[in-house]
């Protein structure tokens, strides 16, 4: 960020202001990552209070605090604010509005991480972008990537996630987005919502803070999306079905290495190599695609950087050890992300298909349902082995219903685990050459313990 005086601060939050206006170089909400020079905004949350630490901030050389009542912190500076939850995003806001540049917001139930960092990838083609670091994505984290804004950046992607009403339209009113891009309507946080038109509404908030007529990208595939009524923006559809999808993939092809397809946008044709698999990460491609052609990245050097694209963290990353490939992706899951992830396992060239399933978190009432679900759809995609995991028997209840659906429907070659190195063992006894595993579930299952322990085992046994 660029330098600013407290006072200035204080404005743009509607603070009082104490003590020398002194100059600020950075703004943190945590005495874990204080420099000299910064601003600690001291944070209520439920299990924490960020104003039992100031003395730690001004110990560590932050050179001002924001806190909702006076501290009793002698002569450092202070910021007092009525709540510095919406003070954060206040200050986050006046920093956006001085750099007028194209700004993305991206969200929706599934994949959103995956687009954020797509786009990136391809506005940075022609203009140093900003963006969210992993998924930085509610209230705290937008503030902190719009907080890493200086002249030198040409352009900004910023991802939005939401657990209930309200939150997406505060971060887009934060953020001001000069292109909106939806990924799909899934059941994720149904628990919270209630209803796929719930949280329709919920994603559409994004509009609320979209700058006036800039445009929106919206997956035409999805019956939700392809409905909704939009005014006073200009939409753009992409998918694969649709025919209304005025950016589209043909010509789709699965590789050893990827995906290999071609974009139609307008009177262009684009061919693209894509160095991940699953169909689903072609509609993250496209909003990518799209978002960077009508900022003005060539379509050419679009496809050019869709090409170098790096799947991060656990998410659908392939790993091929001792001629097994190994899908990786342990961070998230909902009922839309899991059949897409088995569908990638299916589309891999192999001798036998495996795929190691747990539990999906916050479905509320439907969780019975989409788990029994899950399992009926392993066993009619023709999956030879199912293991599913349940880390010491907890979340055990949607691991044990995924089993169920899968024997209801005929897949005989079942098994379940509570462990994660007796997991592995198995696994590593029964997996050959020419086969392909995936590794699926919520994050809190925390089935990377039984991949890492599968590895492990793997290697000491190469």
């Amino acid at each position: 960020m660029e330098k600013m005086k407290c006072s200035e601060i204080a404005r743009a939050c509607a603070g009082i202001s104490k003590g020398e206006d002194v100059e600020i170089t950075g703004i943190t909400t945590d005495t874990r990552d204080i420099h000299p020079g910064d601003l600690f905004i001291a944070l209520r949350g439920d299990k924490f209070d960020g104003h039992c630490f100031i003395g730690t901030a001004l110990e560590k050389g932050a050179a001002a605090v924001m806190c909702e009542h006076d501290a009793g912190i002698g002569s450092a500076h202070v910021i007092i604010v009525g709540d510095t939850r919406q003070a954060l995003l206040a200050l986050a806001s006046h920093i956006r509005r001085k750099y007028e540049i194209p700004l993305v917001a991206v969200t929706g139930s599934v994949g959103k991480t995956t687009t954020k960092d797509m786009t990136a990838l391809v506005l940075s083609a022609g203009y140093k972008t900003l963006k969210t670091q992993g998924n930085l994505n509610n209230d705290i984290g937008v503030p902190q990537t719009l907080f890493g804004l200086d002249r030198s950046y040409r352009a900004a992607v910023v991802e939005m996630g939401m657990n209930h009403l309200g939150e997406i339209s505060r971060l887009s009113r934060c953020a001001q987005p000069t292109l909106g891009i939806i990924t799909n309507i899934g059941v994720s946080h149904i628990e919270n919502l209630g209803s796929r038109e719930n949280i329709l509404k919920a994603k559409l908030e994004l509009l609320n803070g979209l700058c006036e007529y800039a445009p929106l990208l919206l997956n035409g595939d999805d019956e939700l999306l392809a409905g909704a009524v939009i005014e006073k923006h200009p939409v753009f559809y992409f998918g694969i079905e649709n025919p209304k999808n005025r950016v589209r993939a043909e010509e789709i092809e699965q590789t050893d290495r990827g995906l290999r397809f071609t974009i139609c946008f307008g009177d262009t044709r684009t061919p693209v190599e894509l160095p991940c698999v699953g169909r689903h990460n072609i509609y993250n491609a496209l909003a990518a695609f799209a978002a960077g052609v009508i900022f003005g990245i060539a379509p050419k050097d679009a496809g050019k950087a869709l090409a170098g694209y790096i799947p991060s963290g656990m998410r659908q990353r392939v790993r091929e050890m001792g001629g097994v490939s190994f899908i990786e992706d342990c961070y998230n899951a909902n009922p839309d992300s899991m059949r897409a992830a088995i569908d990638t396992l299916c589309d891999i060239k192999s001798k036998r298909r495996i795929a190691v399933l747990g539990s999906m978190l916050e479905l509320g009432r439907i969780s019975p349902k989409a788990h029994h679900e899950v399992g009926a759809y392993t066993a009619a995609r023709g999956i030879d082995i199912l293991y599913t995991y349940s880390a010491n028997g907890v979340y055990a209840a949607g691991a044990e219903l995924i089993d169920r659906g899968a024997a209801d429907n005929g897949l005989t070659d079942r098994r379940s685990f509570d462990d994660a190195a007796a997991l592995a063992g198995d696994l590593c006894r029964t997996l050959h050459a020419g086969d392909a595993v995936l590794f699926k579930a919520s994050r809190g299952v925390k089935m990377e313990d039984a991949l890492n322990a599968l590895y492990e085992e793997w290697k000491e046994n190469e």
